[in-house]
C-alpha cells in the first residue's frame, strides 16, 4: 500500500480475529491501543463469544458482524489462515494486517487476488505509533 499513514487516518472500523481478553497478550493490548485511538474494534473469536471487549460484544465469525470493515488485524497462526480465507473474501475488508510472526504467502496472495491489500508480520500497534505518533 503506498500510503499507510493515509489509509490509518482515514480507517474507522478494526476488527480482530483472534481477540483475547488477557491484557498481558498481544491479541489484548494492540486493539485496547487501537480502540484508545478512537477506532472502533470488533472483537473476534469463538472461544469468548459473548463477552465484551472494547465496549463490544465478542462474536465468534467475522460474518457475525454488520457494516463495513477496513482492516481485519489477524492473531492468528500463519498455518491456520488458509481456514478463514473464505470468510474473508465474503467480509470484504479493505486491508487484512496479519500481526508480528505471522506470514502466509499464498493465503496473501488470494486476498490480494481478490483486490484486498494486505500487510504481513508486522505490528499494527508499532506502525500506527510510527506513522501517527
Amino acid at each position: 500500500m503506498e500510503n499507510l499513514r493515509e489509509f490509518l487516518l482515514q480507517a474507522r472500523t478494526i476488527a480482530v480475529l483472534g481477540a483475547h481478553p488477557n491484557p498481558a497478550k498481544a491479541a489484548f493490548y494492540v486493539p485496547d491501543y487501537l480502540a484508545r485511538r478512537g477506532y472502533a474494534v470488533l472483537p473476534v473469536n469463538p472461544a469468548y463469544a459473548g463477552q465484551v471487549l472494547w465496549g463490544r460484544t465478542v462474536v465468534g465469525r467475522l460474518s457475525d458482524l454488520d457494516g463495513p470493515i477496513d482492516i481485519v488485524n489477524v492473531f492468528r497462526r500463519s498455518e491456520v489462515l488458509m481456514g478463514h480465507l473464505d470468510e474473508l473474501l465474503a467480509t470484504r475488508p479493505k486491508m487484512v494486517w496479519l500481526q508480528s510472526g505471522i506470514v502466509n504467502d499464498a493465503f496473501a496472495d488470494s486476498l490480494r487476488q481478490a483486490g484486498v491489500e494486505v500487510v504481513q508480520n508486522r505490528c499494527l500497534m508499532v506502525v500506527h505509533r510510527q506513522l501517527l505518533g
